[in-house]
């Protein structure tokens, strides 16, 4: 699985970078920058959907369920660590990215784990004793990203082409 997404343009929007720097033109950047972020927000907004819907029910031990040792939601805070970055100068473009930085640190694997759709993790932290879910449906991630791509470099692209035309 990819673990972000990546729209570059390479040679035509590095030479529309080029010629945005020499024409000195900060409002055509910033004017740039923003709808190249706006471009990949709905793939962000579909990701965050995705994995706040994914299932992972329990196995139906005999016991039943219970609440969770920990007290933050998953799906809530895997949703939070998904990110846009947007660049500008010899490499321009943007990325949806999963920010391992803001996850805890025993769920920066987590994201990856539900996408592969099993999950495996002690029972209440006691690791003589394991449970596996299964996340339904599994692919949340590289799903979501086959079908939001040619969204967002049509995108992407109608941006260069106006950004073009306002240069010309």
């Amino acid at each position: 699985m990819a673990d972000q997404v990546r729209i570059l343009g390479t040679g035509q929007l590095l030479t529309l970078a080029r010629r945005l720097e020499a024409a000195g033109g900060l409002r055509l950047r910033n004017n740039m920058t923003r709808r190249i972020r706006r471009a990949a927000e709905p793939l962000q907004r579909d990701l965050q959907r995705a994995i706040r819907t994914v299932q992972l029910p329990g196995t139906g031990g005999s016991r039943g369920g219970g609440r969770s040792p920990t007290t933050r939601p998953l799906r809530a805070t895997l949703a939070g660590g998904i990110r846009i970055s947007v660049r500008q100068g010899a490499n321009p473009g943007a990325r949806v990215w999963m920010d391992k930085s803001r996850l805890p640190r025993d769920l920066k694997n987590m994201p990856w784990v539900i996408d592969t759709g099993r999950v495996r993790h002690p029972v209440f932290g006691n690791r003589s004793r394991w449970a596996t879910q299964w996340a339904r449906p599994s692919g949340w991630w590289s799903r979501t990203v086959r079908a939001g791509t040619p969204r967002m470099t049509a995108e992407m692209e109608r941006v260069r082409d106006d950004v073009r035309r306002d240069l010309e």
